[in-house]
């Protein structure tokens, strides 16, 4: 399997609690400008200690499983959890949050 594959796999599940929460919130576009933020920042420190790690020998990666697509030395593929964080962790604040209003 690859790491794309893999990745389709959590980000298929990220996307449908996405739409769950999109189709639950009132207010859907008042998150929208904080989890952009979020995601930018995200992908920066993820370009960056990801290099990091990669170049001191933390992580390695089988090259016959990633795309060779890079940023840096960082599989594009390693990307995809930053993004994954980003949207999945406000959907489950709208779908997981207090229903009398507090």
């Amino acid at each position: 399997m690859t790491y794309w594959a893999l990745n389709a796999i959590f980000l298929a599940v990220v996307a449908i609690i996405g739409i769950l929460a999109i189709l639950r919130a009132r207010r859907s576009t008042s998150l929208l400008v904080p989890v952009v933020i979020t995601l930018l920042v995200l992908l920066v420190v993820t370009a960056v200690f990801d290099n990091v790690m990669i170049g001191v020998g933390l992580v390695g990666y089988d090259r016959a499983r990633i795309s060779g697509a890079f940023i840096g030395i960082a599989p594009l593929e390693d990307f995809a959890y930053a993004v994954a964080a980003a949207l999945l962790l406000p959907s489950l604040w709208i779908l997981l949050g207090r229903k009398d209003g507090a």
